[in-house]
């Protein structure tokens, strides 16, 4: 780990002698002066929460902020948050401005970038058309596209993911973390911060082959099943969730393995989608309550490691 920049140093001596008053209102001082470190550190306190409360909005500022005094982990994020729309206004053209000055210097931006000058995206962002799809059930419904990714794309993610995997735990009801019991897979959340454009434009096509807007989905997850790993029945469709998850999304980002079917039990249907091929299903029925046709499961994997991407999607609006 590096050492805090010199400039933060007078804050973490206050933090340490207890004094995180002070050690707040210092940084907010040196953030009006137009440090950079000040500024990112205040905007990573906002948007996690802690030493301050969170709030996502005076983060996003923050970061612009920081960008502006030539932060550029600040730069990057700010970048990505203009794609999205999190905690603002969307700006596509601005935001693929930025991203083609932060190629210039930068192998991963310039990836990013390639992969969405590839695609067939409006001046907006969104995909032209979205694709058909072809019905593989009605109860539950599921409907399958195929190659909805490129090899590349799912290349892409996979890399952008690498870094990122942890076991799949649960809270319990004493607030410990503990394995989760139904999932034994890693998995490496895409969250907002890290949605770059490329992502971005991914997600905003499952929303269209799904018909539902972007931004009522929860970040991407990647998941990593090895050898014996397994998701467990399951209903996406969670008790007593306000905003529901009415669909799922899923991709599958390789097709090198053996075992890993995605199965719905009560349907008697088992699928295995090759690289880049898409599910969609639909987790709730006409009420709003789970649709028990819905159950499924990851089944184990016997050979090899199995990718997928899965991206739940809410009833509205769910970013913040």
């Amino acid at each position: 780990m590096s050492a805090p920049p010199a400039v933060l140093a007078p804050v973490i001596a206050l933090a340490q002698a207890g004094r995180l008053d002070d050690a707040i209102a210092l940084l907010w001082r040196l953030a009006d002066q137009g440090e950079s470190e000040a500024l990112i550190l205040l905007a990573d306190f906002h948007w996690q929460g802690g030493p301050v409360a969170q709030d996502p909005k005076i983060a996003r500022d923050l970061y612009r902020r920081a960008s502006d005094a030539g932060h550029p982990r600040a730069a990057v994020v700010y970048t990505n948050l203009l794609a999205s729309g999190v905690s603002g206004e969307v700006d596509w053209p601005a935001a693929l401005a930025r991203l083609r000055l932060e190629a210039a210097g930068d192998a991963a931006r310039a990836r990013t970038l390639r992969l969405v000058e590839s695609m067939n995206l409006r001046p907006d962002g969104e995909p032209h058309a979205a694709p058909s799809g072809q019905t593989v059930s009605d109860s539950p419904w599921i409907t399958r596209f195929e190659k909805l990714f490129t090899p590349d794309e799912c290349d892409f993610l996979l890399q952008l993911a690498e870094p990122g995997y942890h076991a799949s735990k649960i809270v319990d009801s004493r607030g410990r973390e503990v394995p989760d019991p139904l999932r034994s897979s890693d998995g490496a959340p895409l969250h907002w911060m890290i949605e770059d454009p490329a992502v971005n434009a991914l997600n905003r096509r499952l929303a269209a082959v799904s018909g539902a807007a972007y931004d009522q989905a929860e970040a991407m997850l990647i998941l990593r099943y090895r050898p014996g790993q397994e998701y467990r029945r399951h209903f996406d469709a969670l008790p007593g969730l306000e905003n529901q998850r009415i669909l799922t999304a899923l991709v599958y980002l390789n097709d090198d393995y053996a075992g890993g079917e995605t199965e719905f039990p009560r349907a008697d249907l088992k699928i295995r989608g090759q690289r880049g091929d898409a599910i969609v299903f639909r987790n709730t029925q006409a009420d709003g309550r789970a649709d028990p046709m819905s159950e499924h499961a990851g089944l184990p994997v016997t050979k090899g490691v199995k990718y997928l991407a899965s991206r739940w999607i809410r009833e509205r609006r769910h970013l913040p």
